[in-house]
């Protein structure tokens, strides 16, 4: 010891500190010290005592946050003085199980780069091994059965290690020390190929090499990995793609590509720095790149839109699907990876489940025998002012909290119908479940509530409450008002996009909400979705929206763009409509344009909506893009596709007076009736309505400062998506000298409402 004087620490440390390697960081660092104690993973995160000179354990203290393996992340750590206990050594000592307490769990992790080189050197044992991992990757969330994160609590533990494998494991100075998937091809995991002609219970690599065969042939595999099954196809095969598609029964929507690398992803997208970065992270997500026109691959991978997205190989299984060998270039430069699911159904899990729900798509399956605990769906993002900006949160970034800036009690929050996601609190975390789905099926709904099970589970979380969605006929507002032995809130939608852009951001004091989507339950009973609102988290007044417009057959209208259109000509001409001659009116049976008038001139089966994203979908059918769509939000994306760049035109609007302020766009979808009759280019056309919504919320957020005295704006809802209209929104806002912020962490989209709804159901249950 440097000095004379001995003493002892306690240290309890917070956040994602285990499955990450802390623990043999903290063994190596106390003999780098000459330190003695011990260290251990307890229920609650890890605890360390630890016992020397004042001098190693002040620098031991700052160690453990300068030091940390690089995928900890470190909340809080709280350091007690005690009495010396003589301790003899420095020893890492068994989990410590503590009732109610709570420790995040890691993330999966995409491979790490001493793994991979294990995994590529000839003569390793881990060579070509497409399981190989360490205490510094591989999966964890979708493995870990309960906490503390041990082997015994995960589907690991069916597979008794070898001697190697458990020699690693049980050495602190080993990168393999209390990994918990650690194996190799003694003792692990292993794949089977399900193809006519071939023979099972062959090695890895010849396996591998009759998987790519088949590839090349233009068969659509079905491959296990680590969250659930893609389906894979070669991208460059046209007939390959429309065959899945067909199969799949996704007739238009974007399917991902994987690429070996970011030089791979160059070739046919624009990659940024960030998107680099984002690409190559451990999250690992898929990541939307603008498209260079001079792609050789099919047409049919992203109809309608000029962006794709890719990602880049996260396991040592995906590396092997690429390459002849595993020291030769790729053999394929991407693959189509979606989601193995029919569609609208959860991704698939089990190997059983996959050959009895995939059997209709894949032409073979390539199985592996670590049982999923649970399902996690790939994670999208985009980049927007060189930050990553999620659009789908998932794999590599689920389970991991969003910190808050407050505490907050145990609430369960149940999210809405699209793009669901859950929410549970605790202390000062905010977990929101990975990508639910869609809640419009049987099979999602289980989905859900098996992953509220384990969650609860998992983080000890006890629910005291729970937020729900005030649409009557949501799956998720239903399952939280059978539950009578919590307190039960509703929350409107848009105040929860406003509250969760808050949440994230830190934001307490009332802000100027813009919440822009396609649909939401109006506290009048009517469809919300272009609203202003003057919100904080334990309240809203709504100030301004987009005026109401029939919505003729209710959900038929949102898949049939063309109803909204006519709608919106009704309201801007009335009987006028009769003297248009008018592409739209010709386009659409005479029958069905006579039937649809009726219903919202007499209001039969019509609700009022004052949703942007319904107005998106009028605008594109009106200039003659879309008047049909085959999935969410289609019209609108590929009206956002069309835009042209450098355009400045705007068309007019007018706000009333009165409470609330109504924005009437009548103005505008005559002038650009006139532009189309005109012939004017739908580039022209889209840009112009693009701006014209810019200058909406500029100058609807002008006139609410001058009224309340408030600069800060949040803005939310799935059609801040669109980046066209977002730049131009937020350049807008910005000149006119207000503070804007936005989401990252949680998606803008229905999937962060979830966070939205449990802070404000959080601030109702501190008043009650």
């Amino acid at each position: 010891m440097a000095g004379n004087h001995i003493a002892r620490r306690q240290i309890h440390i917070r956040g994602i500190v285990q499955g990450v390697g802390f623990r043999p960081f903290v063994y190596n660092l106390a003999q780098r010290l000459q330190l003695t104690g011990y260290v251990l993973n307890s229920s609650a995160g890890v605890v360390i005592e630890v016992e020397g000179g004042d001098a190693e354990l002040d620098d031991f203290v700052r160690s453990l946050s300068q030091e940390a393996p690089p995928l900890a992340n470190i909340e809080d750590v709280a350091v007690a003085t005690l009495e010396p206990a003589g301790y003899a050594s420095f020893v890492i000592r068994e989990s410590v199980d503590e009732p109610g307490k709570l420790v995040p769990v890691s993330p999966d992790v995409a491979t790490c780069g001493d793994c991979m080189r294990d995994f590529r050197t000839p003569g390793n044992r881990r060579h070509g091994y497409p399981f190989t991992n360490c205490t510094n990757c591989g999966p964890r969330y979708t493995i870990t059965r309960k906490i503390p994160y041990d082997r015994p609590l995960t589907t690991m533990a069916c597979f008794a290690m070898c001697p190697r494998c458990l020699r690693e494991y049980e050495d602190p100075t080993d990168r393999r020390f209390h990994a918990q998937p650690n194996a190799c091809p003694e003792c692990g995991p292993s794949l089977e190929l399900d193809a006519s002609e071939f023979e099972r219970g062959r090695s890895s690599l010849p396996l591998i090499a009759e998987v790519r065969r088949l590839l090349r042939e233009g068969r659509i595999l079905a491959i296990k990995g680590l969250g659930g099954f893609h389906l894979a196809c070669d991208p460059a095969n046209d007939a390959a793609v429309r065959l899945l598609r067909e199969r799949k029964k996704r007739s238009d929507k974007p399917f991902a590509l994987m690429v070996p690398d970011v030089a791979a992803a160059d070739r046919f997208c624009v990659v940024s720095e960030a998107a680099r970065q984002s690409l190559e992270s451990a999250r690992r997500p898929i990541v939307i790149l603008p498209r260079r026109a001079d792609s050789e691959l099919s047409s049919a991978l992203a109809p309608g839109n000029n962006t794709l997205g890719v990602m880049l190989p996260y396991t040592p299984l995906h590396y092997l699907l690429f390459g002849d060998s595993l020291d030769t270039p790729a053999e394929f430069s991407a693959l189509v990876m979606t989601s193995g699911n029919l569609s609208e159904e959860p991704i698939v899990t089990g190997n059983r489940e996959a050959a009895r729900r995939l059997h209709s798509i894949a032409d073979a399956f390539l199985f592996h025998n670590r049982d999923i605990h649970t399902r996690v769906d790939d994670s999208v993002v985009r980049i927007f002012e060189d930050r990553e900006r999620v659009l789908r949160r998932s794999r590599g970034y689920a389970p991991y909290p969003v910190s808050l800036s407050f505490p907050v009690a145990e609430i369960l929050a149940c999210g809405g119908e699209l793009k669901n996601t859950f929410c549970l609190t605790k202390e000062r975390h905010a977990f929101l479940s990975q990508h639910i789905g869609d809640l419009e099926n049987y099979e999602t709904l289980v989905f859900f509530q098996e992953t509220l099970e384990r969650m609860r589970e998992l983080f000890r979380i006890a629910p005291v409450a729970v937020a729900y969605d005030l649409h009557p006929m949501y799956l998720s507002t239903k399952l939280a008002l059978e539950m009578t032995d919590v307190e039960r809130i509703g929350v409107q939608h848009h105040h929860a996009h406003v509250a969760s852009c808050m949440a994230e951001n830190g934001i307490t004091s009332k802000v100027i909400g813009v919440a822009f989507d396609g649909t939401g339950f109006g506290a009048d009973g009517k469809i919300w979705g272009g609203e202003f609102l003057v919100a904080d988290f334990s309240g809203f007044e709504r100030r301004a929206h987009l005026r109401y417009i029939p919505l003729a057959g209710g959900d038929t209208a949102v898949r049939e763009p063309w109803r909204l259109g006519l709608s919106y000509l009704l309201d801007t001409f009335g009987a006028r409509v009769d003297g248009l001659d008018f592409p739209m009116l010709q386009r659409v049976p005479a029958k069905k344009l006579a039937a649809v008038r009726a219903m919202i001139e007499r209001g039969i089966n019509t609700v009022e909506t004052s949703a942007c994203g319904r107005l998106f979908d009028a605008v594109a059918s009106i200039a003659g893009l879309r008047d049909e769509v085959n999935f969410e939000a289609q019209a609108a994306i590929e009206l956002e596709m069309s835009a042209l760049a450098g355009v400045d035109a705007s068309y007019p609007f007018e706000i009333s007076d009165g409470e609330p302020w109504q924005i009437d766009v009548r103005p505008a979808i005559e002038a650009i009736v006139r532009d189309v009759l005109a012939r004017q280019a739908i580039g022209w056309i889209s840009a112009a309505f693009h701006n014209t919504v810019a200058c909406i919320v500029v100058e609807v957020c002008r006139r609410l400062r001058a009224a309340e005295g408030i600069g800060r704006v949040c803005l939310s809802g799935g059609t801040f998506q669109n980046v066209y209209l977002l730049e131009r929104a937020l350049s807008g806002l910005r000149a006119n000298g207000f503070e804007v912020f936005l989401h990252a962490k949680v998606p803008p989209n229905d999937g962060g409402i979830s966070l939205g709804q449990a802070v404000i159901a959080n601030r109702a249950l501190s008043k009650s």
